[in-house]
């Protein structure tokens, strides 16, 4: 079969390179009793640490962008269109970032899995996100509703 781009026209036949499926090898080799309970905790300790990354991402980063750049604006309100850029950037900086430790963290998860001796082949990042998202939003709401309250629009101040 001909694959080079070169001898094909420029077109490729076949399979695309780099498109091969991803083959695992075979089952690890079982730790003890003990090694594998270690293991599992271990990866329950990563899977928290995913948890809370994830939750950072409904509340304490976008907080503290807007924190930061109420401190830019001060208190003349001079420079608000500095701020609001700043809280923009640090906001899609840190949950950029938070995305990036999460990825990470994904992949030891699923190392160490693999290592207590389960056929894991799939991370936890995407239910994770999901389940973090549906806790973070019933936070907000019941913060929104019951806390820090919406407030009458026909009678302000009560």
């Amino acid at each position: 079969m001909r694959t080079d781009p070169t001898d094909t026209g420029g077109l490729f036949t076949g399979r695309r390179p780099g498109t091969a499926p991803v083959r695992y090898r075979g089952m690890p080799q079982r730790g003890s009793s003990r090694r594998q309970h270690v293991d599992d905790a271990l990866a329950l300790l990563i899977a928290a640490g995913m948890a809370v990354v994830n939750l950072l991402f409904w509340g304490p980063i976008p907080a503290g962008a807007l924190w930061i750049a109420s401190r830019i604006s001060g208190d003349g309100g001079q420079r608000i269109f500095l701020a609001i850029v700043a809280a923009f950037a640090l906001c899609i900086a840190g949950l950029f970032t938070g995305l990036i430790v999460l990825k990470k963290l994904d992949g030891w998860w699923l190392l160490v899995r693999r290592a207590a001796g389960h056929d894991q082949r799939k991370g936890i990042i995407g239910p994770m996100f999901g389940v973090c998202a549906v806790v973070g939003g019933t936070a907000f709401v019941i913060w929104l509703v019951f806390i820090a309250g919406l407030g009458s629009t026909s009678m302000p101040g009560s």
